[in-house]
């Protein structure tokens, strides 16, 4: 069994090298191009069963985003569905024959945790502006500066460690049991790493949402609860809700 350190090129294009990962990559963003396409190109007013599937699980991401970060998910669902997306897919690529999953190559789970590094910033800057962004390096005080600057490279980095190991060994693991025993015996290992696929995925889209949540800051929450308030999607708070009295008219 090769090192997860050595990805051996398939083919070239000009003097770009493309690995079996590369290609398993595009196989999944097509798939999920693809899919997403067929699934909404009908939607109704009155849902089928298909659209009603597809609702109760955009419906179900909302509910994550909301109990997660207390933000109103519009703003962050096709970011995060989509990561979570596509981790899934490319966790579960390892139980397909021939397939080798991209999530156990470095360099795909270096991008991810640079995609996630820099969409903290993107929406940190959407948020706050670039001056408020750059402030919020500078909490609780000045001296904080570096510490928070090296906060935001660490966690990033953490990310990456976190499930490149994870999705790693577990492909080791089914390989070498598979090597020993046969094809029948790796079978319930093959479930569990069904359940870690989808726990490394939904831990991954997670903690980038949390990540995100504290670059856009609090009067970004306090504005999108007042639009979900306003929507009916939260209750509305005493402030909001008590009538005006005569000394605030």
């Amino acid at each position: 069994m090769k090192s997860p350190l050595e990805s051996l090129p398939l083919f070239h294009i000009g003097p770009i090298p493309i690995t079996q990962a590369v290609v398993t990559t595009w196989a999944i963003m097509l798939l999920l191009v693809v899919g997403a396409f067929l699934l909404t190109r009908r939607l109704e007013l009155i849902p089928g069963r298909r659209q009603a599937a597809l609702e109760l699980l955009v419906d179900t991401l909302d509910t994550q985003i909301r109990e997660t970060t207390g933000a109103r998910p519009a703003p962050y669902r096709a970011f995060s569905g989509t990561l979570f997306l596509f981790i899934l897919a490319a966790n579960w690529s390892s139980l397909v024959p021939g397939a080798e999953p991209p999530t156990a190559q470095l360099e795909t789970d270096a991008a991810l945790a640079v995609l996630v590094f820099l969409s903290v910033i993107w929406f940190g800057v959407r948020s706050r502006g670039v001056k408020g962004y750059l402030k919020s390096f500078a909490a609780p005080n000045p001296v904080m500066i570096p510490l928070n600057m090296l906060e935001s490279f660490t966690r990033t980095f953490s990310m990456f460690v976190r499930l490149f190991g994870n999705v790693m060994s577990g492909v080791f693991i089914i390989g070498i049991i598979a090597s020993l025993a046969g094809l029948l015996v790796p079978i319930p290992l093959m479930a569990l790493e069904l359940l870690t696929g989808l726990v490394q995925a939904y831990i991954f889209a997670v903690l980038a949402m949390v990540f995100i949540t504290a670059a856009v800051g609090d009067h970004a929450h306090h504005r999108n609860r007042q639009d979900a308030e306003t929507d009916g999607l939260l209750p509305a708070t005493e402030e909001s809700a008590s009538p005006p009295t005569e000394r605030d008219s």
